[in-house]
Order: structure tokens, then sequence, then C-alpha cells
């Protein structure tokens, strides 16, 4: 075995993908591309909007609050909108901090860090001489924002600091910082949102993983008690977008007309309902300028987000400039709604924060986060590719072909695997991928049964069977991969993160000669444990999880039958396994487990251990210590005798 004692944290970007046909492609000579080391691919700078979107502008809209890790490190920004001057709010060196939201009327600003990636969130205020109070102390406390009271003297914040299951409400004056309880959730339900007007609370009972309702509390009733207001038969999932800016409605999301997530009202007076946005598509958003003049809604289309901004007063498109390609996300209004905020993203460019002025349609790149060292033209873009599973079944996936990749030059591939179980990869710049695909290996990140985005019945098609259908789509994957003319057939591996980890390792476990090579990055190897221990703030979906994967007091036969530990001597071609010390959801001990057994078999396994990392990267040093991990052992052991000479 070899091990790799790593001491810094990052994110490995989750897989975001995007095209046509592999063949549609028309690849450079391979000469014509350098190839660059990690540190090129992840030395670009992550920009995020504040999550906060009636307060992303500051109480006189002269600045915009982003999260960015230009220091390798993510900490809170404020960017002035006509120069593009950021200005530090925080300093960490060490824990991942990012921004929430500018207080109503004055500069003060909150923000939110974990402790080395274990997700014990707490909320800070970023005082206006730069000191940070903390608002949520405690060493198992988990908190999250909610919002603001209408008059703007409190700060809603859902925490767990009574029941570690549950997420009660409290209301914390912006003065003193005093804390008093808004709404006791003693049934551990989700919190979905609060009205703006301060009355209505929405939750969501998640019964199982295919049903879910919404309960409506009167904060102003003498017994503010949750009311059931989504009665229904069968499976229907519903849940929670946000409420209308007059307080009169919720905008809820359901299923119940088709296979996807539509948007849908709910009068709160009349109880009355009607379709607000229909599409083919899932919609994954609806928000409100301040007023309520504006909506932007998003629409997951094939892995790409679509978003629409509405006029509510004429019913019409907003103007917008031309703009950069890519997808356009996290649309913040300005206070006086005069200017737009938002971020553009594509498969060879990360985001970036762009302004536009409504009214005269001025149009403002702020930030360049691409390294100037490589350029877009050098990245692959991402092509969405669809092919037939072991079953028949279309699976679709993303595609990055290397440049120069051809019948004469063929090329070894990955198949990645995203997390979930229900994730999706997504079209969008990933570092960790461009690096893998300048250094000659193509990707092609499938979107297995499973998978969300495509609708409830292929969502729902591995409900308890994990690890086996989903698996042959993976499996099916490298089939598929293996047919094109312009890939080694004899050099394919898998990756994956999270769920995809597990993949990874099951792939390798029940299918010895389906890869050559397998990284698996924080990945489930021990069903049984993993579910036994999972955080217990997930109380309000745990019955939700346990349908879909299984209840431990009941499936434990199962959860054994599919956990690569328990059946690593089947493991045969060599491994690399990532891992953070403090994930809170993959222990350390299965990763350990797993190495020692792969170990035992005599099979090649490398093992790179974080101690300063949860479930996933989020430090830049990172970052580029696994992906020179992965590029480093794919070069050994799937390139072989080739990547020496």
């Amino acid at each position: 075995m070899k091990f790799l004692a790593a001491t810094s944290l990052i994110a490995v970007a989750a897989c975001q993908p995007a095209g046509d046909t592999p063949e549609a492609s028309s690849p450079e000579p391979a000469a014509a591309i350098a190839q660059y080391d990690a540190a090129t691919f992840h030395q670009t700078t992550s920009f995020g909007m504040a999550s906060s979107a009636g307060h992303a502008w500051s109480a006189d809209d002269s600045r915009i609050l982003i999260s960015s890790d230009e220091t390798g490190v993510f900490n809170a920004y404020a960017v002035d909108p006509g120069t593009g001057e950021r200005s530090a709010l925080t300093n960490s060196e060490t824990n991942a901090t990012f921004a929430i939201s500018w207080f109503p009327e004055d500069d003060r600003v909150l923000v939110t860090a974990d402790q080395g990636g274990n997700e014990l969130n707490h909320i800070y205020v970023r005082e206006l001489d730069g000191r940070l109070a903390d608002l949520t102390p405690g060493d198992n406390v988990k908190a999250q924002f909610i919002g603001w009271s209408p008059d703007g003297t409190d700060i809603w914040i859902a925490t767990n600091e009574r029941d570690q299951a549950a997420f009660d409400i409290y209301e914390y004056d912006t003065l003193s910082y005093e804390s008093g309880y808004v709404f006791e959730n003693t049934d551990a339900l989700q919190i979905g949102d609060v009205s703006p007007d301060g009355r209505w609370l929405a939750l969501v009972r998640n019964r199982t993983s295919a049903d879910s309702d919404i309960l409506l509390v009167d904060l102003a009733a003498e017994d503010p008690a949750p009311q059931l207001i989504t009665e229904h038969e069968g499976n229907i999932a519903y849940g929670v977008y946000t409420f209308t800016p007059d307080s009169r409605s919720l905008v809820y999301a359901t299923d119940e007309h088709g296979e996807f997530n539509q948007a849908w009202t709910y009068d709160l007076a009349s109880g009355e309902r009607a379709p607000l946005i229909e599409a083919d598509w899932d919609v994954s958003f609806v928000t409100y300028s301040p007023s309520g003049r504006y909506r932007v809604s998003g629409i997951n289309a094939d892995a790409r987000t679509e978003v629409s901004i509405v006029d509510t007063e004429t019913g019409g498109a907003v103007d917008l400039p031309e703009l950069p390609a890519g997808e356009l996300g996290s649309v913040r209004f300005s206070r006086d709604e005069s200017r737009i905020a938002f971020m553009i993203d594509s498969s060879t460019s990360p985001s970036n924060l762009h302004v536009v002025d409504l009214a005269s349609q001025d149009h403002a790149q702020l930030t360049n986060a691409l390294n100037p060292a490589i350029s877009e033209a050098e990245m692959v873009e991402a092509e969405v590719v669809r092919f037939e599973s072991f079953d028949g079944l279309e699976i679709p996936g993303i595609l990055y072909r290397p440049h120069g990749a051809s019948a004469d030059n063929p090329v070894p591939a990955l198949v990645w695997v995203h997390g979930g179980p229900g994730g999706q990869s997504r079209i969008g710049y990933s570092a960790t991928i461009q690096h893998l695909v300048n250094h000659g290996y193509a990707v092609y990140a499938a979107n297995n049964r499973g998978s969300s985005g495509y609708g409830k019945t292929f969502f729902h098609m591995d409900d308890r069977r994990h690890g086996e259908e989903d698996l042959r789509d993976i499996v099916a994957a490298g089939d598929w991969l293996r047919e094109q003319d312009w890939v080694r057939d004899d050099q394919v591996g898998v990756i994956g993160g999270s769920y995809g980890g597990y993949m990874t390792a099951a792939a390798l476990t029940f299918h010895p000669d389906a890869f050559d090579v397998g990284i698996n990055i924080f990945g489930v190897t021990n069903w049984v444990r993993t579910l036994q221990s999972i955080p217990p703030w997930w109380e309000s979906f745990r019955e939700a999880l346990y349908d879909e994967m299984g209840d431990p007091a009941t499936d434990a036969e199962r959860h054994r039958a599919i956990s690569p530990l328990f059946h690593a001597e089947n493991i045969t071609k060599p491994l690399l396994v990532i891992q953070g010390a403090n994930d809170p959801r993959v222990l350390q001990v299965e990763s350990d487990e797993l190495v020692a057994a792969v170990e035992a078999n005599g099979v090649p396994v490398e093992y790179v251990l974080f101690p300063d990392e949860g479930h996933g990267f989020r430090r830049r040093e990172n970052r580029i210590t696994a992906s020179e991990a992965y590029v480093a052992f794919l070069d050994e052991y799937l390139k072989g005798e080739e990547a020496a000479e």
C-alpha cells in the first residue's frame, strides 16, 4: 500500500458535464495542447453569491456580498459593482467561511462556517470592526439562516441546540443578539420557508423518497401547530420553493401532474391552488426581487439550467444584453431593483460575477476566475451523450473528450459516478475533470438510473436496489466507452465521490473484470454501519432515506450483501482511496478497513487521508493534492508501461 498523509483541504469539483455526440467533436492534434499540472486548473478562483437572495446587495446598493477562495480558503468579500474591487470581510486561514447576508440597514454581515468539514455550521455576525460574533455556539450545534423579521430587527435562525435531531426556529435581536423561540419543531420536520410578513411557516414531512407533504404553521395563532395542506393518496412528492412577496401565497413544488416537479401556488386565505410554472423538465427554483415585481426561475433542462426572469407587472421576459456563453445563475436584484448581479458558468470557465443595469443594459463582468496561465481554448467542451444500457434503457451522461483523441490516437477513459445516490452530473466547470482530460483521459459522467433530473420514474428505478441495476448502468457505460474507436479498450477505469465512491468500490468488487482501475473518493463501503451512524441532524429525512436505501433494522442482510467491505477479497484491480478524517457521513474507519482488505489481497492500493477535510474538499491545497494523486495513480496503473516510455 502507498499511503499519502495530506494536511490541507479542498473540494473535488462535483462533476458537471454537456453536448451532442462524441462523433460531433473535431479534436485538435494532441501536440497543439500543452499539459498542465493540477495547480494550473485549481488555481482558479471560486466565486459564489451570498445565499440570501434578498440581501446580497448592501443597504445602499454600493456593494455585493460574495464568497471567494482566492486565498485558498473560502471567505466573505464585498464587491464594488462599478469597479469590481473586492474587500475581504473575513480572513479565515482554516475553516471555509461563506457569505449569507448583509444586515437590512447597516454594513454588518452574516456568515457561516463549520469546523474542519464536520458540517456543524455556526452562524456569525461580522461586526463593523471586523470581529466575528458566534450567534450559535456549542460543540454539537448546527445552524441555518432562515431570514429576517419583517421590520429587520430580528434574525431568524434554525438550530438543533434543543434536540440534535430537530431544528427549532429562534429570533435573534440585531442589537443585543439575545434570542427567543419562534417555533419549537417537536416533530423534527424539514424547514421550508417563512413568509415575508413573518406569519406563515412552511414545513415538509418526507414520508418516503417518493412521497412527501407540506404543512403550514400560522405563527400568529394562539396555538401555532402545523396543519397539513397536501392531503393525498399514493406517491406524490411536495416541496417548498418560497412565499410570494405579498405573503398571500406559498409557491410549492409537486410532481402530481406528471414526471417532473412543477411550480404551483397555494392561496393562504382560500386554499386555492393554481399552476405557476409548467415545463418538460424539473423546475429547480423560484425566487423574487425585493418588491416582488420580478420573478426568477430555473429549469433543469437536460443537465443545464435555463433561467427565466419575468416582469410580473407585464408578464414579459426581462431584456438582457448579449452575455458570455454559459449558464446564468444566482440572480440577485439590487435593493432598488435597478440592477441585477448574477454568475455565469460553463464547462470551460468557472463562475464569474456579472452585473447588468436593467434600464441602460450596461453589462460588466466583475471577476476573472480562470487562471491566466491557461485559456478556455485549451479546455474541453462537455457534451451530453446517451447510450443504451444492458436492458435497453437509455442512460444520459456528460462526455469530456480530450483534444486529439481519434481512432489513430485512442486514449484511456474513465466513467465518472456522481454522488447522491440521487444526484446528477451537470454541465459546469470542473478543475478536476479538466486536469484529467488535459492529461489524456476521457471522462464520461454517467447519470445512471436513480439520478435526478430525468423524471420521477427514472429517479425511483433504483429504490432499494442500489448496487444492482444502477451499478450495471455504470458497467455498461464502461462497455460503451470501449466501443468508441477513439478509446483504448484495455484502459477504462471508474471514479466517483460519496455514493459514486461506493459505486466505484462496488464495481471493482462485484464486477471485477469490468474496469481496469478504480478511484474511490470518500465512498461508502459498509452500508450497515453508514446507515446506523447517519448524523442526527438528518432526522427530517431519515425515514425517506431508509425507504430508498432500506432500513438497517430490517434490511441489514441486503446492506451487507451490497457492501464492498464484506466482499473485498474479490477486488483484483488497483484502487486509490481518498478520505476526509472529519467526514460525518462516511467515517474514516470505512476507508481504513477497505484499504487494509485490498492490501491483504496483494493488490496495489493507495490511500490519501486529509486530516482537515470532511465529506468533500473545500481548500485549494487539498484539491491540488487529490488531483495530482488521481493522475499519478492513473498514469501508473491505467496507462501502465506506456506512461513511462
